[in-house]
């Protein structure tokens, strides 16, 4: 758990001023201490420096998640435990680094730097960490039986740098929400930057299905989370870890999901979808940045990972599954699961990235790193298109991403893979107009749009799943 911080840094503007006290309403999160483009700004070796464009300050480590190939069952607790850890670690850094004295492993930091310490203390207090905690996550594969190349190269993964990331607007097609905004934007973001008039977007275009393709589709009535399941867990990523995700997730169809979930209890549970489908479909929260207190302003996931304002509760939530342009699709696996997108997209880079938004009424238009500024009357769209081949063995691998795959643009699978149906998880929202919104995220991935990401675990019966593919397959709408 984070504490809040006793210190931070000094303001440079009064727009960031007037935003952090709209963020926060009295919550703790970030701050970066970088100028905006007037005026001067100091290094980390404390030089002056004039006129730099506004930015935000960040911590950029390698993924020691995404490189995982082979982690043997035994070892899963302990591997799940570590990269938490590495989370937490972060997270602390970044809120050493910004001022903001966050402590996601529930230690006091004052005693390593405190508010305004310098980016080389911090980051090589940070690699110490790593060091340790990668070490602990090898050395327990190795205990249980892995002594090929899974680990290899673990240990070269310890070392983060500082980034800037601009929070320049590159025109004024967000100015209607400059007044809540500023042109710094809100303290860890999001930044006027973030932002973009839908209308100007680029049309998304689809692969036109051929003669052997399955046009169907099946869609599962879950509701929008109208019994309030919220929880900061991951049980795809840290299984058996409270807070795993380090912000909150809005949870549809299985009622039981949480960090200890397993296959068996997830069978047993109940559902909101009405058709006794028990798969379990979650995804970060959005939240509207109004200055109002919410109720998880004090907890992990909330207000102590940096994700302040009022969550929104979906207008809607669509749930379907869609075939394949260029062949049939065959049955998903009971169990398996996917995620798409990146909630570390802005450090990792946009090889899994897989956000899009858009508003309703334009949503032939998407944007892939920009929140959208809807026409009035038009809601807020997250679309989250998940992979949609497979390998034909496993449901799950030891970085959740391997076992499943993208098609091509022409709508094959890779080699090796076989077409399944394709979830596409639709959730609108009707956001107050020229309110701020974003996304909760890891504290250092500063809520950007980019960082969206969707997770699902098909807990179909055989028999449901067996009627989805004949609708997909027959071209009918189901």
């Amino acid at each position: 758990m984070m504490r809040q911080a006793h210190k931070r840094s000094k303001l440079r503007t009064r727009a960031v001023v007037a935003a952090a006290a709209l963020l926060l309403g009295g919550g703790g999160t970030a701050i970066v201490a970088n100028h905006a483009s007037a005026g001067a700004a100091r290094d980390a070796g404390g030089s002056e420096r004039q006129n730099v464009s506004p930015a935000a300050t960040t911590i950029s480590c390698p993924d020691v998640g995404d490189r995982l190939r082979d982690v043997p069952a035994a070892a899963q607790p302990a591997v799940s435990r570590g990269l938490s850890q590495l989370d937490a670690q972060v997270a602390q850094a970044y809120g050493r680094l910004t001022g903001a004295g966050h402590d996601s492993g529930g230690h006091d930091s004052g005693g390593h730097g405190g508010a305004d310490a310098g980016a080389g203390a911090v980051l090589g207090d940070l690699q110490q960490q790593r060091t340790e905690t990668i070490g602990r996550i090898a050395g327990s594969m190795r205990a249980a039986g892995n002594t090929g190349s899974a680990t290899d190269g673990l240990t070269g993964l310890s070392r983060c740098t500082t980034s800037e990331v601009s929070t320049a607007a590159a025109d004024d097609s967000s100015r209607p929400l400059s007044s809540q905004l500023g042109d710094r934007g809100m303290p860890g973001g999001p930044s006027r930057a973030d932002f973009a008039d839908i209308r100007n977007a680029p049309v998304k275009r689809t692969p036109a299905a051929g003669r052997a393709g399955s046009t169907g589709t099946f869609t599962t009535v879950c509701g929008r989370n109208e019994n309030g399941h919220f929880n900061p867990d991951n049980v795809i990523v840290t299984p058996g870890v409270r807070n795993g995700a380090h912000h909150m997730h809005d949870y549809v169809g299985n009622k039981s999901t949480d960090a200890f979930s397993t296959d068996a209890s997830l069978a047993a549970a109940d559902t909101t979808c009405t058709n006794g489908d028990k798969s379990t479909h979650y995804w970060p929260v959005l939240r509207v940045l109004n200055g109002k207190a919410a109720p998880d302003a004090n907890a992990p996931g909330g207000g102590h990972d940096g994700n302040m304002g009022t969550i929104l509760r979906p207008a809607s939530v669509t749930l379907q599954f869609r075939g394949s342009p260029a062949t049939k699709v065959t049955a998903m696996p009971r169990f398996l699961r996917i995620i798409t997108g990146d909630a570390k997209a802005l450090t990792n880079g946009l090889a899994n990235a897989n956000a899009s938004w858009s508003c309703t009424g334009f949503e032939n238009r998407q944007l892939k790193d920009k929140y959208p500024i809807c026409p009035d009357g038009s809601d807020v769209v997250r679309t989250f298109a998940f992979q949609n081949c497979w390998d034909g063995r496993s449901t799950d691998s030891a970085n959740h991403r391997t076992h499943v795959a993208f098609a091509r643009a022409d709508g094959s699978c890779p080699r090796g893979f076989r077409a399944v149906p394709q979830l596409v998880q639709r959730i609108t929202y009707d956001v107050p107009a020229g309110v701020p919104f974003a996304v909760d995220s890891f504290p250092e991935q500063l809520h950007k749009p980019v960082t969206d990401h969707g997770d699902f675990i098909n807990v179909m019966q055989d028999a449901l799943m067996a009627k989805a593919v004949s609708c997909i397959n027959s071209g009918r709408t189901c």
